[in-house]
């Protein structure tokens, strides 16, 4: 060994000699070798970073498509909602963008979709008002209610070919029939209106009232509606009451594939009507022994809301391997990956309810944690812990051992994991999101 020892030792002493010579005679050779070193040590260093440490800072990032000004990126961001990554990204909106899903929406999952819509020139007909702007709302009504316009429900919003492209210029055209206040006096109760009838008659017909035959209107079916007539429809000899009911909001949704798996955008904002029930009342010694309804008066029309709802689905092979290990149904992975990325975004097998990280191995969080019905744990966030113990004895560390509790958690619960996703879906509107 010591021989071996002393021969490198000499072979090295005379290979350096030899490069002092070398150098002596070429003295550009030392910077050229200078540089090449630096060179290799740069690669080495690149190569070890990216398997270790600068890698494994991006373990809890997500990775964002962005599709805005007509190109996309694929960007990874840390934070947590779609209005503080675009301002992290330096995109600026301006008054008229539209962004999908919405600036609130979180981020949960890598190939997350944002969209922005920058605003198209538009011109907004109100009667002889014409008002220009920039708007890439959807619908009618929502360019009329970005562009600043108070409308009411009963107004028709529609869009026009502009026949006067010098006056109203290439963009697109929405024009607003409005709605006239009405007064009527139904069977005693006031009620304001808003129509687009002409006279009494058309008004009684638009509002959908039956008149009996011993019903009395007052003024006259021909009479011109205006603001200052009062209408009034009478009924002598009997009792009714009448009742203000809210009409529940209607919702459309739209599928749409540019957006993720799940997430929604709001393309028109919906409300609620109310409408008027006069019912006639039969009394037997002052008291009520029934009632039958004899008109109903849409009071307020309800606002119809449209919902964009993503489908474009991107689920990583690991994770689809462990769906697939728990028999889960290909068909059923776009509604697992939703449901888990919401409760455990990590997909961490060890991570406890409130922990913001990864633990790479098993702890109770507490003692009597395993049976705390408060805390969840695992993939699905089960509680209590201790129920997936049913399902295998590697409960605590096995993803695939936990899913298939999950499965079973979804279908019998739900019907199944649509079911699941459905239910997780409608909690989620109302501020809930737990299954």
């Amino acid at each position: 060994m010591r021989y071996r020892l002393k021969k490198f030792q000499l072979r090295t002493r005379r290979w350096w000699r030899s490069f002092e010579k070398r150098y002596r005679d070429h003295p550009r050779l030392l910077p050229v070798v200078a540089a090449l070193m630096v060179v290799l040590i740069a690669i080495i260093l690149v190569f070890s970073l990216r398997d270790s440490g600068i890698t494994a800072k991006l373990t809890d990032a997500n990775i964002v498509i962005l599709h805005v000004d007509n190109s996309s990126q694929v960007l990874p961001t840390r934070e947590e909602t779609v209005g503080a990554f675009l301002e992290k990204a330096n995109i600026i909106l301006n008054e008229g963008d539209v962004v999908e899903p919405g600036l609130d929406t979180p981020i949960k999952e890598d190939d997350f979709r944002i969209n922005v819509y920058r605003g198209q020139p538009v011109v907004v007909v109100d009667g002889y008002k014409r008002t220009y702007a920039l708007s890439a709302a959807r619908t009618p009504r929502s360019v009329v209610e970005q562009v600043g316009l108070e409308v009411f429900p009963e107004d028709l919003i529609e869009t026009n070919p502009s026949d006067d492209f010098l006056r109203d210029g290439i963009g697109a055209k929405v024009s607003i029939k409005r709605s006239t206040p009405a007064n009527l006096n139904l069977y005693g109760t006031a009620l304001s209106l808003r129509t687009h009838a002409k006279t009494v008659g058309e008004l009684l017909k638009e509002k959908n009232i039956q008149l009996a035959t011993d019903d009395t209107v007052l003024p006259s079916l021909d009479t011109t509606l205006t603001s200052q007539v009062q209408v009034f429809v009478t009924r002598v000899g009997t009792q009714v009451v009448t009742e203000e009911q809210t009409i529940p909001m209607p919702t459309e949704t739209v599928q749409d594939n540019s957006l993720s798996f799940g997430a929604i955008a709001t393309r028109q904002k919906g409300a609620a009507g109310k409408k008027s029930v006069t019912f006639q009342l039969e009394l037997r010694n002052g008291v009520e022994v029934s009632r039958v309804k004899i008109q109903e008066v849409v009071t307020l029309e309800p606002v119809k809301q449209i919902i964009a709802r993503g489908q474009a689905v991107s689920i990583p092979s690991d994770r689809e391997s462990i769906m697939r290990a728990a028999g889960i149904s290909a068909s059923d992975f776009p509604y697992v990956n939703y449901i888990i990325n919401h409760e455990n975004g990590l997909w961490c097998a060890t991570r406890w309810q409130g922990q913001n990280s990864c633990p790479p191995y098993y702890q109770e969080k507490y003692p009597g944690a395993e049976t705390d019905t408060s805390l969840g744990y695992g993939l699905c966030q089960s509680t209590p812990a201790i129920k997936m113990a049913a399902n295998g004895a590697d409960w605590r560390t096995n993803p695939v051992t936990q899913l298939k509790w999950c499965s079973g958690y979804a279908t019998s619960r739900y019907g199944s994991w649509k079911g699941a996703y459905d239910a997780w879906t409608a909690r989620e509107a109302q501020g809930r999101g737990w299954w």
